[in-house]
């Protein structure tokens, strides 16, 4: 893994373990340009692959024709109204009203330390980085300067990129765009593969071929949104999970962001992320510096799946927080499905025994348990405790929750202010509205103002007193609606264009501010369920929740697209009842429980209304999930075959780094017409390795070579009905 500097070819070479990744800069008119990205190649001498060896349209050859040149040339990153009509990296407005600015080269630096977690940057970032490439640039005409990052790490093959401007004019500057990166290259007959949804179907992927055109993937929800994920994987027509070029793109920001693929005149293909330029508008005035989130850049020759593993890997060894990334999750049970708002501490007391007997590690207290709270309209914002409910407050129900052996946690939604409450009475100005314009409502509450450095510290004083006042280990930050009525009573006008952004960096600030004064506090992000599931989340809460929809059928999808790049240990899925109270739909207690094993299991039902028999299923399906966690922490994941493609069935794997343990998980989703049983071809094994495979299907184990497993498969007996999941235990022998 290297960062060069080859000064005879004006070259930059960036190498990770098996990729490469190449860009140059251009003789006379110091554009900097990119030549290659792609499997790891020895030769440094590449410059022919930008074609300005042979192009004799290069500006300072042949000037008259100087805008042909910058329409196709594959620029690293692209200045806007100068001649490129694709897709711009940058827009800013001058003092005059002038839109242009484009960026040459000046010079460059190597960092060769790495970049540790600090939670006083606003901006998460990536951590134990091996070096960093800085590439200094500047628009001459204006007095701006830029800076690209391109980062690298000792054992990932992965790039991560962002932009840095820097007004050192002498004049105030607008900022109306900085995307994190930008990529130009070839068109090899790609597709596209993106994840879309809605609320309770969340990151459902969607492959199509890349067309001619704009192919716009976004969100400006103030939240990176349910519809849409800063995800995009670009992949050979023929990839699938085990070939074919595939690059993935992931932008670590949790707001409006913006992923584009679009397929030139020329056929050419430029791929481009970062913040979404609508709603954005940053003053920056002399000396000021904005800063682009990270974008994330995986390339893998092995596939989809090849692909996957790299972003799981790299997230779990540089994302999330040490002390967490490989440590065993509690298994949790959630009281919102089991009684909603109607509770008190005899009910959720009652819920702790039975979670205690089961085997459950800890309960969490969802809505209802502050201010006036017994329906969805009031008290967001009162963050203190309704003592009608819970008689002695929190202090007396989590100690008693600790007699029972289990530890505690508690939900909170600290973004948001219901229209009747004593916070909005008292601070009517911090919600975000619009002056003499009707609030645009949702779940009957607004959007608190976190520009404003007072309603942070609000926020952060509200949830730090409760944490101080009781033994919580664990909080579930909620944010359940999307932002309108863009207008803060903070931000000058001048500013007003800013407050989106500003709006995120306050979410990380105040989260920040939580892990430094109680490192040790673990944090499940979640917006609506999963409208708020991205690399930046991941910075501060090990794990996210997935979706409110908890039916285990419905899961399917939404689990299998979320781990297209988000690891398995980062996907909270609950056990919740059947018939489930989304969808209605009943399935069996086992396959509820294996489908859940798919991530980090809990549970989300009224566990004191369980039959014996499913309780005693359930106690044996958490006492088997307790044998596989550490492969859901630690392995790697493989899709063998998905019900969305085949529409009959679903199956994954997820193999231990030494090819010693697998988990194979195979459900049976409509039975089929023809009686047939299935024959499946597992993955990741080591082809000459011996290994017992036990299953309830079984009457006894099997003994086979990883390359029989791998080459002729299994057969799994056809179950005449539907919802029917099977696990599949594999032990090296």
């Amino acid at each position: 893994m290297s960062i060069r500097y080859l000064s005879e070819y004006k070259l930059f070479k960036i190498d990770t373990v098996n990729t490469t990744y190449i860009l140059s800069i251009t003789d006379t008119e110091g554009f900097i340009g990119h030549v290659y990205y792609g499997k790891l190649i020895s030769d440094d001498d590449v410059n022919y692959l930008l074609r300005t060896s042979y192009n004799k349209w290069l500006p300072s050859q042949l000037p008259s024709e100087r805008n042909n040149f910058m329409d196709m040339f594959p620029f690293e990153f692209a200045g806007s109204n100068t001649g490129d009509f694709r897709e711009s990296s940058i827009e800013i407005e001058d003092i005059n009203g002038n839109r242009s600015v484009n960026f040459t080269y000046d010079r460059y630096e190597i960092i060769k330390e790495g970049f540790n977690r600090n939670h006083e940057d606003l901006m998460p970032s990536l951590y134990n980085k091996s070096e960093t490439l800085v590439i200094f640039a500047s628009d001459k005409v204006l007095g701006l300067n830029l800076k690209l990052y391109y980062s690298i790490f000792d054992k990932e093959d992965a790039i991560v990129r962002r932009s840095e401007l820097i007004n050192n004019s002498s004049t105030s500057i607008y900022l109306t765009k900085l995307l994190s990166m930008n990529l130009d290259i070839d068109n090899d007959d790609y597709d596209m593969i993106t994840l879309h949804g809605n609320w309770g179907r969340e990151r459902k992927i969607e492959r199509y071929k890349i067309n001619p055109g704009k192919h716009l993937v976004s969100s400006i929800r103030g939240r990176s949104s349910h519809q849409e994920n800063p995800f995009t994987a670009i992949v050979q027509k023929n990839a699938d999970q085990t070939k074919g070029d595939a690059y993935g793109f992931n932008l670590v920001y949790s707001g409006n962001f913006m992923s584009q693929v679009e397929v030139t005149q020329f056929g050419d293909l430029r791929f481009c992320m970062g913040i979404n330029p609508k709603n954005f508008k940053f003053l920056l005035e002399t000396n000021e510096t904005f800063s682009s989130p990270e974008a994330v850049l995986v390339y893998s020759p092995n596939g989809i799946g090849g692909m996957s593993r790299v972003f799981h890997n790299l997230y779990r060894n540089h994302l999330i927080a040490p002390n967490f990334a490989y440590s065993k999750r509690p298994l949790l049970i959630n009281n919102w499905e089991a009684t909603y708002f109607d509770f008190d501490d005899e009910k959720i007391i009652s819920i702790a025994k039975k979670a205690k007997e089961i085997g459950l590690d800890m309960l969490v207290l969802d809505d209802g348990w502050f201010g006036t709270r017994s329906d969805p309209n009031t008290s967001l914002g009162d963050w203190f405790v309704n003592e009608s409910k819970l008689k002695g407050g929190l202090t007396s129900l989590v100690a008693k929750i600790n007699e029972i052996d289990l530890d505690f946690g508690l939900w909170f939604e600290p973004e948001m202010v219901s229209p009747v409450s004593m916070l909005n009475s008292m601070h009517p100005d911090w919600a975000i509205k619009i002056s003499d314009r009707e609030p645009c409502l949702a779940r009957n509450q607004m959007v608190l103002d976190l520009s404003n450095p007072e309603v942070r510290e609000y926020i952060f004083d509200s949830i730090a007193t409760i944490l101080r006042s009781c033994n919580i280990k664990y909080i579930k930050w909620d944010m359940n609606r999307q932002l309108t009525d863009l207008s803060s009573s903070f931000l000058p006008k001048e500013r007003m264009g800013e407050l989106s952004h500003r709006y995120v960096l306050g979410v990380y600030e105040i989260q920040g501010k939580l892990l430094k004064e109680f490192p040790y506090l673990f944090i499940e992000n979640c917006s609506s369920g999963g409208a708020r599931f991205d690399p930046a989340m991941l910075y501060f809460s090990p794990q996210i929740w997935t979706s409110d929809d908890t039916e285990a059928i419905e899961r399917l999808s939404i689990q299998e697209g979320t781990a297209i790049c988000y690891p398995l240990s980062s996907i909270s899925c609950h056990i919740a009842a059947s018939p489930n109270h989304v969808v209605r739909r009943e399935t069996p207690m086992n396959t509820r429980a294996r489908v859940a094993s798919f991530g980090v299991l809990g549970c989300e039902l009224d566990i004191t209304q369980l039959s014996s028999d499913d309780i005693n299923l359930l106690k044996a399906e958490l006492e088997d999930y307790n044998s596989i966690s550490d492969l859901i922490l630690k392995g790697d994941y493989y899709r063998i075959s998905s019900f969305n493609e085949n529409n009959t069935h679903d199956s994954w794997m997820i193999v231990s780094k030494d090819k010693r343990e697998a988990v194979f998980t195979f459900v049976q989703v409509v039975a089929r017409h023809n009686n047939r049983e299935f024959r499946i071809r597992l993955n990741g094994l080591d082809p000459n390795c011996l290994y017992r495979i036990e299953s309830e299907l079984f009457s006894e184990s099997m003994t086979l070579h990883g390359n029989v497993l791998m080459n002729a498969g299994i057969i799994i007996p056809y179950a005449g009905k539907d919802y029917v999941a099977y696990q599949f235990k594999i032990k090296a022998v």
